[in-house]
């Protein structure tokens, strides 16, 4: 048995959990409503403020399925009542990030400014910290996925350089540096 998937997951006051016919989750709650097609095998039932995912056999994908169907509810739950974000600091002279309407606009030492459409759903918010020169962005919505995958696609802009460390990281993202031509010269 699937230790995650196993597990109970508990549906806070304020939530609502429905299960339409062909294993079809929405999630409605306070910040607002998510829906995920689970796999058709499996069996979501929802008694006493709790909801579980069970499996009939131990098939290859079933086994896979299991956990993936529970997390994915645990996130559509904790998505629509306290919402999901991901941090970003942007690191080098020179480099800065400013709001557009709904996106965001990046200027990260190429020839041109980048732009990164916003999506539905997608909050940006953007610190600075003056002590050590960088820029943070913090994206948040309350679908999990969509903030990772809205993260990514702004930290492909500028990967943080091996040799000296600049350019866009996710926050306590650790760069391991390359020594570079100098170390080779010292031999």
């Amino acid at each position: 048995m699937s230790r995650i998937g196993r597990l109970p997951i508990t549906v806070p006051g304020g939530v609502t959990v429905t299960i339409e016919p062909g294993n079809r989750v929405v999630v409605k709650g306070p910040k607002g409503e998510l829906s995920e097609q689970l796999a058709p095998e499996l069996t979501v039932t929802q008694e006493d403020g709790t909801v579980s995912v069970d499996r009939p056999n131990n098939q290859y994908r079933l086994r896979s399925q299991h956990g993936l169907a529970r997390t994915l509810i645990h996130n559509m739950i904790e998505g629509v009542t306290k919402g999901h974000s991901k941090t970003l600091e942007i690191i080098g002279v020179g480099y800065r990030v400013q709001a557009e309407g709904q996106g965001l606009l990046l200027n990260m030492g190429y020839s041109h400014p980048v732009r990164v459409a916003g999506s539905p759903g997608i909050e940006f918010q953007i610190t600075a910290d003056e002590k050590s020169r960088t820029q943070r962005v913090i994206v948040s919505g309350i679908n999990k996925a969509l903030v990772g995958q809205v993260a990514a696609d702004i930290r492909k802009v500028r990967k943080p350089d091996p040799y000296k460390g600049k350019g866009i990281r996710y926050a306590g993202e650790v760069i391991k540096l390359k020594a570079g031509k100098r170390a080779a010269s010292k031999k």
